[in-house]
């Protein structure tokens, strides 16, 4: 008997085309993304990375830290790459307080440099044996027990100068480690603003001045001062040559996000012992000494 169902039809879907990757919208948001992390960087903050012991022993080679952009207002400096052309302007300007580290930028050279802020426009400065005589009055400076630097010679000091004047603070921690523990000194500027410095030997730069920072300057000097290209150093000299325009200034450093004490290799495993575990989240706004009041900053 024949039967009544008609066959089944089995429906074939087309193959689909493959759709084409659009690249000019690929390239405009990955435009879009880098456009937006140079603004952060330029008007927020940005990372730096330290690479000399300029200034020691606030900072060590190999930290890593935070710069936000704008506490003292915007500038030419401000930008990432330092892609605007130079100029004396800047916006919602501000004076930096005493002891705040900031990134001056080279007067002839786009190169950025980290100091602390040691006086400021109209005040004058002179350096006498290492001394800070700010209008006419010595800062407080005093010996304090010599801090203790790792036994990193490879990261620390890169020249051989540097090394040999180490050497001789070279002892053996309690912990069995070896150390650099050079003469330290804390210093405490008219705000209030301490921190230490390293002065291990005589050398030129102990005696400047005196000079009288202009207006809308300030004059920097390194915490490691007979390791510091800063104001006192001529700008051919690889220094800053005096006081520093606030335009030149990109930034105020923060905090430290960590640090690596040079020791990390391609093994992974290297990647976490080489960290200076106690480093991070270290902030580097200077202390105010005991009984002190902030000074607010001028405009």
């Amino acid at each position: 008997m024949a039967s009544n169902e008609s066959p089944q039809v089995t429906e074939t879907s087309a193959p689909e085309t493959p759709q084409k990757v659009d690249w000019l919208a690929e390239i405009r948001g990955l435009a879009i993304m880098l456009l937006a992390v140079l603004a952060f960087h330029s008007l927020v903050a940005k990372p730096f990375y330290i690479p000399s012991t300029s200034m020691m022993p606030s900072l060590w080679v190999g930290d890593r830290l935070v710069v936000s952009k704008y506490p003292y207002g915007w500038s030419w400096a401000s930008a990432s790459f330092h892609l605007l052309p130079r100029g004396d302007w800047r916006v919602m300007g501000a004076t930096p307080e005493y002891g705040d580290i900031v990134i001056p930028v080279h007067p002839m050279r786009d190169e950025d440099y980290i100091k602390r802020v040691v006086a400021l426009p109209g005040d004058t400065i002179e350096v006498s044996g290492g001394q800070i005589i700010l209008n006419g009055a010595p800062i407080k400076r005093e010996v304090v027990p010599a801090v203790r630097l790792p036994f990193e010679p490879d990261l620390l000091c890169r020249d051989a100068p540097c090394l040999e004047a180490f050497e001789d603070f070279r002892e053996t921690g309690p912990d069995g480690k070896e150390y650099f523990a050079p003469p330290t000194w804390r210093e405490t500027l008219p705000n209030g603003a301490t921190y230490l410095t390293i002065d291990y030997r005589d050398q030129r730069l102990d005696n400047y001045g005196p000079y009288t920072v202009p207006a809308d300057h300030v004059f920097v000097m390194g915490d490691n001062r007979d390791e510091s290209a800063d104001s006192r150093a001529e700008a051919i000299e690889s220094g800053l040559g005096g006081g520093v325009p606030l335009a030149n200034i990109g930034g105020r450093a923060e905090f430290i996000t960590f640090s690596l004490d040079g020791s990390t290799t391609w093994n992974p495993a290297s990647w976490f012992s080489s960290l200076r575990g106690d480093r991070a989240w270290t902030t580097l706004r200077p202390p105010l000494a005991e009984g002190a009041a902030a000074k607010p900053a001028a405009q």
